[in-house]
């Protein structure tokens, strides 16, 4: 697969994946924030990023159809990284309930929504993104 690295407005690079739509795949996935977040100097958001990715690209390979995901971070602002997986189906997730707690699986949301500073879903009309942002560190002079 080809990681595809695209300017942006905000003067850093965007990153993106297009990868299997298995299990295996959050390791990918993970291995893709890591790199943005180190090009980023962004260590400080590297374990709760990978936990996130791991549970929107968990998310996809559960629910979505298809054959394929896209993996996507980028840096809408110098303090802030979005993190996010865009597949075809326009089944948009549901968070997890009280009831669910003693569930092993089914919670992935309520950890992003636990880690992120906000998350959502952009349903397209082929598909739908699953996003989720977090606050990182103003690059220095900027």
């Amino acid at each position: 697969m080809t990681v595809t690295a695209t300017p942006r407005p905000t003067g850093h690079p965007g990153y993106s994946q297009t990868l299997e739509r298995v299990p295996e795949s959050a390791g990918a996935a993970r291995s893709l924030v890591r790199t943005a977040l180190a090009a980023w100097q962004q260590d400080g958001l590297i374990e709760d990023a990978l936990c996130v990715i791991t549970e929107l690209v968990s998310n996809a390979v559960d629910h979505a159809c298809c054959s394929v995901i896209r993996v996507v971070v980028t840096r809408p602002a110098d303090d802030r990284v979005l993190l996010a997986v865009v597949d075809r189906s326009r089944d948009l997730p549901r968070t997890g309930t009280d009831r669910d707690a003693e569930r092993l699986r089914g919670r992935g949301l309520v950890l992003v929504d636990a880690l992120s500073d906000r998350w959502g879903t952009e349903p397209h009309r082929w598909g739908k993104t699953v996003w989720a942002e977090l606050s990182g560190e103003a690059a220095a002079g900027g």
